[in-house]
Order: structure tokens, then C-alpha cells, then sequence
């Protein structure tokens, strides 16, 4: 019987680490000794000896602890308040633009599945580099302090691109400085520590991409604290070299069912972008995403990021948590931002100005 940590009386900060560190049951934690608990944790060995003593006063992995309802056959389930304890718990890896992360709910949610879609160019990579770079910011900052599998179909995959994000994320964590954890927690949240926490895979197919996914379980638990994955492009495989596509729907119903079970037990978020294609509809054609209406069904959440005129706009339009929003964005030499409010007027004015001219 098994027990999560996320039901132990301990401090939410306290929690996380646990979590951040591959403890997810009280189990993995009864043979421990203080110092070791400490150094795997990041724990204080006061804070060390709380957890220890927490999980002995619980008893461990067994179930019940005196609770009413503890016996055996249910203490491996979670409650519903544990649920949504190890929700907010686990939270979200924000995005630096601070709209999309509030439309979002606080950013890209842990445990689910979300889809990127969007047309070149218009900005799916450079999510996905900022998210490899954010999903690494040290709890005490607000982040998850997690690693990164980063499984590149396109290469696209711009090591430079991940540097300069990554020296911004560094540059802004530091002007946030206020205690000595944070102090502490700079000295090793460096641009080469997240290069060293970043796992780049190169898959040039399908049957390369559905290989390493298989093999990928096995390598969470060698990793228990990567905290996303990243497909770019999960479309891109799939839509060349099929003319089953009976076969390819098979086959990516399967894909799809792996990384909802992935992204649930491993307490990991999962990032796929997805291209769009044409599709005629009443006479018209219009942009849709690629892979078909059943492969619309896989992701717990969907974004699309389109052009609107010069402006690059986010929508969300597929979210079990959150309504619809549409938020503007940009591009810069430190990654994905918001665009300030004097920004926009200034786009607006133009448009307005160029529709005034005849341009």
C-alpha cells in the first residue's frame, strides 16, 4: 500500500522538493536517514528529520494510519483534497509572458498533455525553448527546479536559440534575489547547468520517434526529476511516408494514450507542437490543425498561436480548466514575451495609419 507524500503534514515548499526529487510515496522515503534525505532533497536536515518523523507518524506505506476509511484497498488512491493538493502542489511552468500564463491559469499545466499548433514562423519553437529553459527555475524562485526531454522531429532545435533564453532566465532570477536560498539556489542555476539539464533527442521518423518514446519510461526513472517533455514536431513524422492512414490513426491513438499516462506518473507536463493544414469546410478553405479530428481529441489542452495581421496572438481554444482567451505576444532576443501596452498602440496606430494611406 502506498501512500502520497502530498498527504503528509509538511510544508508545501517542503512537499515540492520531495516531489521535484523523485519521492512521490511515503515508501521511498522509510529507509532513508536524515542526511541522506537532505542532500537528494535539497532539505535542510531539520526539515529533513520533520519529513522522517512525518512519515513514521503516518506509518509509512501502510494504509489507514487510524483514519476511518484507511484499510486496505484504498490507501493507494488518492482523496479528492489530495488531488487537488498535488495540483497546486505541482502547479504550472510559466511561459515570461505573463497574459498567456494568467489565461492559462499560471502557465502549462503539470500532469497533462498540451498541443501547440500553429503555422512556421509563427513562434511554436520558441515556446517550446522557453519552456525547457523555465520548466528549470529553482522552486525558491516560484518554478519547479525540474529537467527537460527535448525530442526534436524537425531540427529545429537551435542550441544558440537556448542559450541566449537561457542567459535571460539567469539575468532575471538574480535581480529577484532576497534571501540566502535564493543566493544559494544561483550559484548553480547557471546557462551550462541548464544546457546539462536539457536531454536532446533527434528522432528523423516515426518508427525512430515511437521507439524512443517506448524506451523513455525507463529513462524517467534513471531521471525522476525531468518535469517535461517536449515533442517538436509530434505532425511532422506522421505526415510523410503513410498511406495507411488507417494505420497512422492506430498509431497515434496509441502515441496519445503513452503521454497521458506519462504525463500522470511521472508528474510531468507534455508539450507537442502540431503544423496546420488546409481543409475545405462549406465551400471555403481555412488553416486547421494537421493529424485529423480524432488526433484532436488526444491533447487535455489545445493553443494556437496565429498571425493577426503583424501580430503574433495566442489563443486558447481547447481546455477542460480554462475558458477561451486570445492573448498577444512577441518574439525577442530573450525568448517569448508579453508586448507592453505601449507597444500595441503603437502596432494599432500603424495598422490604422496604413489603412488611411491605402497601404
Amino acid at each position: 500500500m502506498q501512500r502520497s507524500v502530498f498527504s503528509l503534514s509538511l510544508s508545501p515548499s517542503v512537499k515540492r522538493k520531495l516531489v521535484n526529487a523523485g519521492f512521490q510515496f511515503t515508501n521511498d522515503l522509510l529507509h532513508l536517514k536524515p542526511v541522506q534525505l537532505s542532500k537528494e532533497a535539497t532539505l535542510s536536515q531539520l526539515e529533513a528529520l520533520e519529513v522522517l518523523q512525518a512519515v513514521r507518524k503516518e506509518g509509512g506505506g501502510g494504509g489507514g494510519g487510524g483514519d476511518e476509511g484507511g484499510g486496505a484497498g484504498t490507501s493507494s488512491s488518492l482523496t479528492a483534497l489530495e488531488l487537488l493538493q498535488k495540483e497546486e502542489e505541482l502547479r504550472s511552468i510559466v511561459t515570461f509572458s505573463s497574459q498567456l500564463d494568467a489565461a492559462l491559469g499560471g502557465g502549462l499545466p503539470v500532469g497533462k498533455t498540451t498541443e501547440i499548433c500553429g503555422a512556421p514562423g509563427v513562434g511554436k519553437t520558441q515556446l517550446c525553448l522557453q519552456l525547457a529553459v523555465d520548466v528549470q527555475v529553482p522552486p525558491c524562485f516560484g518554478g519547479l527546479g525540474g529537467q527537460v526531454v527535448y525530442i526534436d522531429t524537425e531540427g529545429s532545435f537551435l542550441l544558440q536559440r537556448v542559450v541566449d533564453i537561457a542567459a535571460a532566465v539567469v539575468q532575471h532570477c538574480s535581480l529577484l534575489v532576497e534571501d540566502d536560498e535564493q543566493r544559494v539556489a544561483m550559484t548553480t542555476f547557471t546557462v551550462e547547468t541548464i544546457l546539462s539539464n536539457t536531454f536532446l533527442v533527434r528522432c528523423h521518423d516515426y518508427v525512430e520517434l515511437l521507439a524512443e518514446l517506448h524506451l523513455l519510461p525507463d529513462f524517467l526513472s534513471v531521471h525522476p526529476r525531468v518535469r517535461l517533455l517536449v515533442i517538436d514536431s509530434v505532425a511532422f513524422p506522421f505526415r510523410q511516408h503513410f498511406e495507411d492512414l488507417s494505420q497512422r490513426t492506430r498509431l497515434l491513438n496509441g502515441l496519445a494514450q503513452q503521454l497521458i499516462a506519462m504525463a500522470t506518473s511521472h508528474n510531468m507536463a507534455v508539450v507537442m507542437t502540431n503544423q496546420m493544414t488546409t481543409r475545405l469546410r462549406g465551400g471555403q478553405s481555412q488553416q486547421v490543425p494537421a493529424l485529423g479530428e480524432s488526433w484532436g481529441h488526444a491533447p487535455t489542452a489545445r493553443l494556437l498561436l496565429h498571425w493577426a495581421g503583424s501580430r503574433r496572438m495566442a489563443a486558447i481554444f481547447k481546455s477542460p480548466d480554462h475558458t477561451g482567451a486570445t492573448v498577444q505576444y512577441q518574439i525577442t532576443s530573450e525568448g517569448f514575451r508579453d508586448v507592453v501596452q505601449s507597444e500595441q498602440t503603437h502596432t494599432v496606430q500603424s495598422a490604422a495609419s496604413q489603412r488611411d494611406t491605402g497601404h
